[in-house]
């Protein structure tokens, strides 16, 4: 069973963390939906929003994504704990699966390879997050760190 450290001190810097990554998708999502109002849902052209290429879908999707990891970051109970987890997850995947089709007419989300990046970055980042912000209960915690301290042989 995978082991959550349960209220760790940098929880809180660690919602911080996730709640800039959920602005700065959210913004960069905004610019993009500006810019490529208009053009079909999966255009190819070269527009760029906040240093990433776009396309309307991958915009729309960014303010949606953008506005979910805010809210998770602002929740105080575990459900920003598993939300973090998962987009984490999601960045990762759709980063690696939109590098294998960087070159090719399947790239429907208009992909750079500096897009490639910040979407892995993003998920490092995030898994993270979601690693060291689960909460509990005092004798949960105190449990957790005895178990740590002085594991069972």
């Amino acid at each position: 069973m995978a082991h959550f450290p349960v209220n760790h001190p940098a929880r809180p810097l660690y919602r911080v963390f996730a709640g800039l990554v959920g602005l700065y998708i959210l913004v960069f999502g905004v610019f993009g939906v500006v810019q490529t109002w208009g053009e079909p849902l999966f255009a190819r052209g070269s527009h760029w929003a906040l240093g990433l290429r776009t396309n309307l879908a991958f915009s729309l999707v960014s303010v949606v994504f953008g506005v979910v990891l805010i809210i998770g970051a602002s929740r105080r109970g575990n459900l920003g704990h598993v939300m973090n987890l998962t987009a984490g997850v999601v960045f990762m995947v759709t980063g690696i699966a939109m590098m294998s089709v960087l070159q090719t007419r399947a790239n429907i989300l208009n992909f750079s390879m500096s897009t490639v990046i910040v979407s892995l970055l993003f998920g490092l980042l995030l898994l993270a997050t979601g690693l060291y912000d689960k909460i509990g209960t005092d004798e949960h915690a105190a449990r957790e760190r005895a178990d740590r301290l002085h594991p069972a042989r």
